[in-house]
This record gives structure tokens, sequence and C-alpha cells, in this order.
């Protein structure tokens, strides 16, 4: 059991310190302070990261209705998603890296090293298994800056024969994530591979480049860099070759009777050329979607084929997007190109398609609308159920309230 008296006390120490005027103390012991508290941290971590990594074994985020052990930790920790995911990765690396846990443990190596060395691992795992020892020796010794130059050259060096595989390791980790900041600013952080990486970086490098010449710019190279991307996706948007995507979905063509929709198992629901799927996936599909109507003969010959209309249309759809921002489902923060406009009562069962009967939900709570899961609109504001009927407390709209 979780010893809740051991966090006590160890916030009771911390209230100590933190009566404890530091202006007062001596070089020395300011230097010896942070050192040392550094160490607990450190410390704290792999115990947290510990628990993290038994939670995401055992899916107990799914009671909630939490996709991932990363969306639980970014809502009840109240940190992003990008931040939660990284812990995650690093609670499951640790599972597997016994040297390096018993290093961050005993304070030999800090934190950031020890996610160097997850990294490596990550890069060429079967090297890594054997030499552990030997690299978190190196970790002990090297300042940060140091071991990162060290493992990206083992990393180099180890089976040169599977330069291919590593490669595609690299591609399989390929990443972007923009999200707006607590400051007002949008963030961008990831990473490409070579493949990907290089195009960026020449179609940035072309732009800065060009307005080198303008001895007057007094930007800085990184304001230049970010203005020459908001350069290459304004331009794409003023294309006149694209196609205007405003409003519309994605494209996916689903074949479904009219009785499937109702909720009949025994009538016509498939995807071309993949197979037959369940009516709840018809049903969760066609929530936000362009229906076309087609009379049949029997199973296969048409006889008329009418005009395909929205069932959410682009205006409408605007307007849920600009009440909800993105998805609602309780400590969800997943935006709204990643939503579909879910019918509450659904459309094949009477529902209107209005303002008051759509709410936008990422695919994987649309997913779970579908299964079990139940909404209602209370006082315009959507309320979410478990299967067994109990609310699911919405923190994140709690927060918004109290700060508000």
């Amino acid at each position: 059991m979780f010893d809740t008296s051991c966090v006590e006390a160890l916030e009771s120490a911390i209230g100590e310190l933190a009566a404890s005027d530091p202006k007062r103390w001596p070089d020395e012991e300011l230097e010896r302070g942070i050192v040392a508290l550094q160490r607990v941290v450190d410390r704290l971590t792999v115990e947290r990261l510990r628990l993290v990594a038994e939670m995401n074994r055992r899916r107990s985020f799914a009671r909630d209705g939490y996709v991932s052990a990363s969306t639980w930790l970014a809502d009840r920790n109240r940190t992003t998603f990008g931040a939660a995911k990284r812990d995650v990765a690093m609670a499951s690396a640790l599972e597997e890296m016994p040297r390096t846990r018993e290093a961050l443990e005993r304070g030999e190596v800090s934190a950031m090293a020890a996610e160097l060395l997850v990294k490596a691992r990550e890069a060429a795992e079967v090297a890594f298994e054997t030499q552990e020892r030997t690299l978190v020796a190196e970790a002990k010794k090297l300042p940060v800056a140091a071991l990162r130059t060290h493992l990206t050259e083992w990393v180099q060096r180890v089976d040169p024969d599977d330069l291919e595989a590593r490669a595609e390791v690299r591609y399989v980790r390929r990443k972007l994530d923009v999200f707006p900041g607590p400051d007002g600013m949008v963030k961008l952080a990831g990473d490409l591979d070579p493949e990907s990486g290089s195009p960026v970086m020449s179609a940035l490098g072309a732009i800065v480049d060009r307005e080198l010449r303008d001895k007057a710019d007094r930007r800085t190279a990184s304001q230049r860099r970010a203005d020459a991307l908001v350069e290459v996706c304004g331009a794409w948007l003023a294309s006149t070759t694209r196609e205007d995507g405003v409003g519309d979905r994605p494209e996916l063509t689903v074949i479904v009777d009219l009785r499937a929709l109702e909720g009949a198992t025994d009538a016509r629901c498939e995807l071309p050329e993949v197979g037959p799927i369940t009516p709840e996936t018809a049903r969760r599909l066609a929530c936000d979607a362009s229906v076309s109507r087609v009379i049949t003969r029997g199973p296969t010959e048409p006889l008329e084929v009418g005009r395909r209309t929205p069932v959410v249309p682009a205006s409408l759809r605007r307007a849920v997007t600009v009440r909800d921002g993105g998805c609602r489902f309780p400590g969800c923060d997943r935006p709204s190109g990643w939503c579909d406009a879910h019918h509450i009562e659904h459309w094949a069962d009477g529902g209107e398609t209005n303002l008051g009967n759509l709410v936008l939900l990422c695919r994987a709570h649309h997913r779970m609308a579908h299964q079990g899961f139940s909404i209602a609109m209370s006082r315009g504001r959507p309320v979410f159920r478990r299967p067994d009927g109990s609310v699911i407390e919405d923190g994140m709209l709690a927060a918004r309230l109290e700060s508000g």
C-alpha cells in the first residue's frame, strides 16, 4: 500500500526548509543545498516513474476513459501531453535498464543523463543491453554535453551492419508537436529524421538567405527562421491549386444500409476493399460525414443515386468548434482538427443536427461514446458518464472555473 505518512513527512521537511532564509546562508551552504536538493529531486523522480510504469502496465487509466497513461498524467498533474508522454517513455525504459535505474537511485547520474541513456538504448537496443554497465560508468564521469556527444558517437559506431534498421528507427521516431503555451505563444517541438529534416531546413534556409540581403533587417536568426516557417505555411494556404478543405472532413467511403444505422446487425455495413464493419462503427463514422442516398434493387443493382449532403454543414461545424474548442471529454485537450462532431442523439434515431445535439470528440473518445460511455447536455455543457452510469468529473473545466 502507498504510505501517505512518508509523503507527509517529506512535505513537513520541505516546509521547514522553505521557512529558512537562504539569503543568510554562507556560499558553501547555499551551493551544497542546491546539489543535495537536486539529488533528492532525481531520487523522487525515480520513485514517481516506478509508479507510472506500474500504472501503465495495469492500464488503470482506462477506468475513467483516458486513452493512455500520458493523457492521465497530463490531466491529473496539469502538465503538457508532451511532458507526460516523455515520463511514460522514461518509466517504461527504466524498467528494462537496471544499471541506469540503480545509478539514478543512488544519485550517481542525473535525470538528464538517464534520459540520454534512454535515447541511446532506443537507437541501439541490442548493443545497449550488453554495454549498459560501461555506458553508465561514462555517464557518472562526463558532463551532460560531453555525454551527449559520447553517446551519439557510440550509436554510430556499434553494429555498423544495422545502419538501415537504425535509419528506420529514426524515421519512426519523427514527430512534431504544435500547441499554445501559457504565455500566449504557440510552441513547436519535435524531431525529424535526416530525410524529413533536410527539405525543411532547405526551405527555411532559402528564405532566410534571401532576406539576409536586407542589411537593415535587425531580426535574430531564430526570428528569421520563425518568419520563414510562417511564410511557407502561408504560401500553401494561399495556393490556388489546393482544394479548399475548410469545414470538410477526410473522405472515407462506407456502404451501409439504413437498417444498419438504425441498429440492425444483419444489414449490409462495410468499407469498400476492406470488408464488413459493425453497425456501431458505421453510426460513429456517420456522426460527422457526408451522406449520399443510393436506392438499389437487391444488394448490388443501383437504381438512383442522390446528391452528397453533409450531415453537419461546414457553418454548423465552425460554430461547434468555436463553442467547444477541441475534444470535450474530461481530461482531453486534443484540438478541433483531431475531432468529429458527435451527435448526442444519433440522427438515424431522429436526433437533430443542431448546436445543442452536437459535441466535439477526438477519434479515441468518439469511439468510447459509441461503446458504452454516455453523454447528456446540462445547462449547455456536456456531462459524461461511465458505462456504469457514474459521472466523470471534468478536472480541466473545474480548473477553468476556479481561475475565472
